[in-house]
């Protein structure tokens, strides 16, 4: 198996993306991988080049580039040529903590779709108080939605939650104003139609309030929504903490208070990391493309290599193709 990694994409490239594709390497013998990026950056922290290949380009979009007009002007830029290497057979996914849109327009012209699927989806696996985490798909891939398009969100979440995430028959929920049936505008309403006909475990609407409690496996919606809940259970968290962090400080009883419950708030914090949940897979491309957080550590990469390589290993486009070719066969019988 061979991944094409994005070097220079996110916050801390090439530095902690070289150092989670080393940690990768040495914890699966079947992986090769190919960093695209400047490759004098990259060979300054590389210092185990077993079955890591390096593609040297000084080329690279930032996250202040147009997304799709800077994947169709800058040719060479690392994120473009890493969708090459998948594209023409030489990787069998890839791996970018760089530009979002730029990615998805990469994964779109150079990747292409799953025949049948009509819009990809953007999405991220996000903490819950048991620790078991939940599915949001789309958080931004597609701010307009139609039903048909969270039907198709719907099964693609099921198939990876099943295959990659050992969740046997995992729950479906519409993300909804309410949890009574009939509740929403046109768009959910005609999407809970949808979802209830479908081969999938849906479980009706659920409310932004009840994600992070688990509510449901897999929550689908438009990327508007979802992107506006990505980014409120974000700040949320960030604020949460930061205010921790200061009533802690705030005197020398809190101090010590703080000092004895150290590791408690240090095991809070990890149920809340993204880094061990990889990163959001960009669902209904026709090879797994996968989009780390911009502010990876090396930790959060080596999880996203690792969900790649679960992706393919288990055959989960393959599966959503067979799975849409199969409905679309259905309905016109």
């Amino acid at each position: 198996m061979r991944l094409a990694i994005d070097a220079m994409g996110g916050d801390h490239a090439p530095k902690e993306i070289v150092l989670g594709a080393m940690d990768a390497i040495e914890s699966n013998l079947n992986l090769e991988i190919t960093l695209i990026g400047d490759q004098e950056k990259i060979n300054s922290y590389l210092t185990n080049r077993a079955r890591i290949t390096v593609i040297h380009t000084d080329e690279v979009i930032t996250s202040d580039d147009e997304p799709v007009r800077a994947v169709r002007k800058k040719k060479n830029a690392s994120l473009v040529l890493m969708a090459k290497e998948v594209k023409e057979g030489r990787a069998d996914a890839c791996i970018s903590a760089g530009n979002t849109g730029a990615l998805m327009s990469a994964g779109l012209f150079g990747v292409g779709r799953i025949t049948g699927v009509d819009r990809p989806a953007l999405s991220p696996t996000l903490p819950t108080i048991d620790g078991k985490g939940f599915l949001l798909l789309d958080v931004g891939a597609n701010v307009d939605a139609k039903a048909q398009h969270l039907l198709q969100y719907g099964i693609m979440g099921s198939i990876y939650t099943e295959k990659v995430r050992g969740i046997q028959s995992p729950t479906v929920g519409l993300l909804n104003v309410g949890t009574e049936d009939g509740k929403g505008n046109e768009l959910t309403k005609k999407a809970f139609s949808l979802l209830k006909e479908a081969p999938v475990n849906f479980i009706g609407n659920v409310e932004a309030r009840d994600l992070l409690s688990g509510a449901a496996d897999i929550v689908v919606t438009d990327g508007f929504s979802g992107n506006i809940a990505l980014k409120t259970i974000e700040g949320t968290a960030e604020t949460v903490f930061h205010m921790i962090k200061e009533t802690f400080m705030s005197s020398f009883k809190t101090k010590i208070a703080a000092s004895m419950i150290k590791s408690d708030l240090k095991g809070l914090k990890g149920k809340l990391d993204y880094s061990e949940y990889g990163g959001a897979g960009l669902f209904g491309l026709a090879s797994p493309v996968i989009k780390a957080h911009g502010s990876s550590n090396r930790r959060a990469i080596y999880s996203a290599i690792k969900q790649a390589c679960h992706m393919v290993e288990f055959n989960v486009t393959e599966t959503i193709r067979d799975t849409i070719a199969e409905m679309e066969v259905g309905e016109k019988e």
